[in-house]
């Protein structure tokens, strides 16, 4: 028996001796703590696990980089490197200048033109175009010079070589001289009435506009939302269809349920459109008293992404994650529109409003790209004396309730605009006072950016002069300046020295007394 117990002992001990050999050899090249039980304690004569000591490993501290990982610029195939490296050429990004927003012409006339009044106005004898309007025309909230007395009588057709001084001093012909407007073909412009008070304060400015004669043919559409094919609420495709044929468009406010799900309407408009700068002119209206005076504060606002863009999902149930979207070239378009404004408009300072030091990518691609439309514009602005400065949100929110007059024009990114645009209506009145104008590289749509009051609506009850005045606007855009310097004027008079006035401005005046008491003093 002992014959066939030895052998098998002597088979044990050399497998444990080759396993000792291997461990040493593994533990030699690769040195790591090794713990492990004794192999065959009996046979080697061991009590202990076997171990081997090597240095120990230090932690990472902050004096330690962590490793980042290096672009390869070189492809190899999947045998190994069998043909020579393929270099991949590096790209670079170029810059593009950004394209100014082109003249619009006047639209053509189409069959579902409607006036502004139920008897539509004699069509004009037929005379060659007029030429495009120069660029600065093109900038809301221009006082261009009306044709004056002389001016105006051209317009309407009925001066023959009278003179007058303008809105800024120009002088006006019977032909309507250089800012008159003598036998000029009707413009076309969509009309999108709104909502809640939108429908009355809509027809209030329409009977305004014909009872000062402005050559507008308005167009109205029914904005509504529609879902697509695709599932997508949008807009009726005849809100579409019109504002590419009039690439012109004044509309009232209009709901958009809270917390339901919909997208905001005015956010579609302004991404089908590219409407990519909002301006908002926030000017002490004669007549209304306010505690800060005289304020003239411009903000110009992005108008296509940032919080606004819409980009928002649910990560897991309770946490969801909305993007800021923050690119280039709508960061130097609209900053060129800006300088643009400011120089047309002889301001005197630009203010560029962010909040970099808490989103240093974002804020900082948008400061930065604001930064090199200023270099750009260097020796105009040095020229004309206007200063540009950079100041975070937070600190200009601080500033402008105590003094807005050290602000001139803001230009800043979606959502700082829509604050602080709200905020400068306040200073002046609210938001039944301030006109809007969203401009883009074919067309503009002009709004009243207060709400639907549905309260009120169908009461007479609603104050139209932020619609008047954003028509206005409208009116400056399209170089005819010397109606909406009548109509400015009318205003004024209207509240200041008539006192009518509707009662979010302190007063009794219904909407058809209010708009009866601007069209008297149109005269």
């Amino acid at each position: 028996m002992s014959r066939y117990i030895c052998p098998v002992k002597a088979a044990f001990r050399q497998q444990a001796t080759i396993r000792l050999q291997f461990v040493r050899s593994f533990a030699g090249e690769f040195p790591s703590r090794l713990l492990m039980t004794a192999i065959g304690s009996d046979q080697l004569k061991r009590t202990e696990p076997y171990v081997i000591n090597h240095t120990r490993r230090i932690p990472p501290d902050e004096r330690q980089q962590p490793a980042r990982r290096q672009p390869c610029h070189e492809r190899l195939p999947r045998g190994g490197r069998q043909n020579p490296a393929i270099e991949v050429p590096m790209k670079r990004l170029e810059v593009r200048e950004v394209l100014e927003p082109r003249p619009i012409s006047p639209p053509p006339q189409s069959s579902n033109e409607l006036a502004m009044a139920a008897d539509k106005p004699p069509e004009p004898p037929k005379q060659p175009p007029p030429p495009a309007p120069p660029k600065d025309s093109k900038l809301p909230a221009v006082r261009s010079g009306g044709g004056g007395a002389g001016g105006a009588s051209g317009a309407a057709g009925k001066g023959s070589g009278g003179s007058g001084s303008g809105g800024q001093g120009s002088a006006g012909s019977g032909a309507g001289g250089k800012g008159g407007h003598g036998n000029v073909k009707p413009i076309a412009v969509t009309l999108m009435p709104g909502d809640g008070i939108g429908p009355e304060i809509s027809l209030a400015v329409l009977q305004i506009l014909k009872a000062v004669n402005a050559p507008l043919l308005f167009e109205p559409v029914d904005v509504t939302p529609v879902i697509n094919e695709k599932g997508i609420q949008t807009v009726p495709q005849a809100v579409i269809d019109s504002m590419q044929r009039t690439k012109l468009g004044l509309k009232g406010p209009l709901m958009t349920p809270v917390g339901t799900g919909f997208r905001s309407l005015n956010l579609i408009l302004r991404v089908l459109f590219n409407l990519y700068a909002n301006v908002r002119p926030c000017r002490s209206l004669a007549g209304v008293e306010t505690v800060y005076g005289k304020v003239d504060v411009i903000t110009i606002r992005e108008n296509t992404e940032g919080e606004y863009s819409g980009i928002e999902h649910q990560l897991v149930n309770g946490v969801v994650q909305s993007i800021k979207l923050i690119t280039r070239p709508a960061t130097l378009r609209v900053a060129e529109y800006c300088f643009q404004y400011a120089i047309a408009m002889k301001r005197k300072k630009i203010t560029a409003v962010h909040k970099r030091s808490s989103m240093r990518m974002s804020d900082g691609l948008f400061i930065n790209s604001v930064r090199e439309v200023a270099e750009k514009y260097k020796d105009q602005l040095k020229s004309s004396g206007i200063i540009y400065e950079e100041q975070a949100i937070n600190e200009v929110c601080l500033k402008i309730v105590a003094n807005p007059t050290q602000y001139d024009v803001l230009v800043m990114p979606n959502l700082y605009g829509d604050i602080l645009s709200d905020t400068c209506a306040g200073l002046i009145g609210g938001l039944g006072l301030t006109p809007s104008g969203n401009i883009g590289t074919d067309g503009a749509i002009f709004e009243a950016v207060h709400g639907t009051a549905p309260n009120i609506a169908g009461q007479d009850l609603a104050n139209p002069t932020a619609l008047l005045l954003s028509a206005a606007m409208l009116l400056r855009y399209i170089n005819m300046g010397s109606y909406a310097d009548k109509i400015e004027s009318a205003v004024v008079k209207t509240i200041k020295v008539d006192n009518v006035r509707t009662m979010d401005l302190g007063g009794k005046a219904k909407c058809s007394e209010y708009t009866q008491a601007v069209i008297k003093n149109l005269g």
